[in-house]
């Protein structure tokens, strides 16, 4: 029987203290595999997180032919170009990685074979139509598992010439529009996406920097397909590319240090793309003291330091294009927001609902659980605060956003708390127990067979 682990946090006794290297980007780290075999040439890269979702990407990306090697945070991978790669001997197992199923589908949609992609049961539970249906525009034929109206893994993907394509995505999410990017570099001419939103634009960027013909006007982004090879990834000067700290990992330690009394904490070389703090905007908003230094552009990623000093908070009303910004980091959100003074809503926040979990509903349980009064909305929440928290057992849902959120929420609860299925940290943030730990919080795992 697999073995599941529980990790029990102790509420903070002590300021978080000192300076933590978080983990690397989760989303640069799936595109420097995914577009670095795209490329004719070697992509090296530093600073290559090395998490479930993200070995994922290298597992299926070998068995399509892609040589890559990965040495703790040093990954190279060695481009087979835009017609280099091989159908795979069995289906793919992208594991839970959205990520991974989302942008090789469109890979895969200019491939002249058949590939199936799956995953586990959190991931044959995630829409795919929103892929599916503009990549069948294109030309593609892709078969799906169809329950009611909604389209789910497995998928099998047949490609072939694609055509070229206008279109408007239907909500703000860059792993769509980064499905329809790829796909339109094999189409026969070109491709126009227009977003819903201000998604994260990593998959532009790199593109760009590989030499793709893309320009981004506004909302609207055209996609020439290239004539010449595309260039490996690098940082401009003949060196690796570097990845910053993911700033989505990095939340779960700001709001911590924020919401301890006393703590100071440094987080050094965080990604600070301007599609990705939304977190950290709110948080300012609502009076944390987060402080950007040292900040730069490097292998087109801005970046920079972050000082984080603790703070009173105050609720506020949350809807609109900022929660695109934030969309993932809605959990840690909410943990803050149990300590602000006043009404914190979210509104607007409906695809929360599609993520690893339901995180509305996962957040809403776990915060419950530990004795929070918070209200479930269709596109949000609301609550008022702050609200004290109780000690207790509660469950990850195996979404790993929410169980990092509810080990921050223990740190200011009145007991300790147990967090049953925490392993699944590990699809994200391999790190961010002995980092906590660092800083002097109290967790420990217990492991315990099922």
């Amino acid at each position: 029987m697999p073995k599941h682990k529980t990790l029990t946090v102790q509420p903070a006794t002590q300021p978080l203290r000192g300076s933590a290297l978080v983990a690397g980007d989760k989303s640069l780290s799936h595109r420097v595999a995914l577009l670095g075999a795209l490329a004719e040439g070697t992509t090296h890269a530093e600073g290559w997180l090395a998490a479930e979702d993200t070995l994922a990407t290298l597992r299926v990306l070998r068995a399509l032919g892609v040589p890559i090697a990965q040495d703790g945070d040093r990954i190279t991978v060695t481009g087979v170009g835009l017609q280099g790669f091989s159908a795979p001997a069995d289906a793919l197992d992208c594991g839970g990685s959205g990520t991974t199923m989302r942008l090789l589908s469109g890979i895969l949609a200019g491939q002249p074979f058949a590939t199936t992609l799956t995953g586990n049961d959190a991931l044959r539970r995630r829409p795919m139509g929103r892929i599916a249906t503009p990549l069948r525009r294109m030309g593609a034929t892709i078969e799906s598992h169809v329950v009611g109206q909604r389209e789910l893994p497995p998928l099998t993907i047949t490609g072939g010439p694609l055509r070229a394509i206008d279109y408007t995505l239907p909500i703000a999410s860059a792993q769509v529009k980064s499905a329809v990017l790829l796909a339109a570099l094999f189409a026969d001419g070109p491709s126009t996406v227009i977003e819903a939103g201000p998604a994260r634009d990593h998959t532009e960027r790199m593109l760009s920097a590989m030499g793709a013909g893309l320009t981004v006007d506004g909302p609207t982004i055209r996609v020439v397909p290239p004539t010449a090879p595309l260039r490996p990834l690098g940082d401009g000067a003949g060196g690796p590319f570097r990845i910053p700290a993911d700033p989505s990992s990095a939340a779960f330690l700001v709001v911590a240090a924020t919401l301890v009394r006393g703590s100071h904490i440094r987080l050094p070389d965080v990604g600070l793309n301007p599609t990705r703090t939304g977190l950290f905007e709110l948080l300012q908003q609502m009076g944390a003291k987060i402080s950007p230094e040292n900040a730069l552009t490097q292998g087109g990623e801005p970046r920079g330091d972050l000082q984080v000093a603790g703070s009173e908070l105050n609720g506020l009303p949350i809807g609109g294009e900022i929660v695109v910004r934030a969309i993932d980091e809605f959990p840690i959100l909410a943990v803050a927001a149990t300590q602000a003074s006043g009404r914190t809503e979210v509104r607007d926040a409906a695809e929360l609902r599609v993520k690893e979990s339901d995180r509305i509903a996962a957040v809403v349980a776990g915060l419950t659980a530990l004795g929070a009064k918070i209200e479930e909305r269709a596109d949000g929440f609301a609550l008022n605060g702050p609200q004290r928290l109780r000690g207790g057992t509660v469950d990850s849902a195996m979404d790993h956003r929410l169980a990092m959120a509810l080990a921050v929420a223990a740190l200011v609860a009145e007991g300790p708390v147990r967090i049953e299925r925490a392993e699944v940290i590990d699809d994200s943030f391999p790190t961010f127990v002995p980092l906590m730990r660092a800083l002097g919080a109290e967790m420990a795992w217990e492991c315990e067979g099922r």
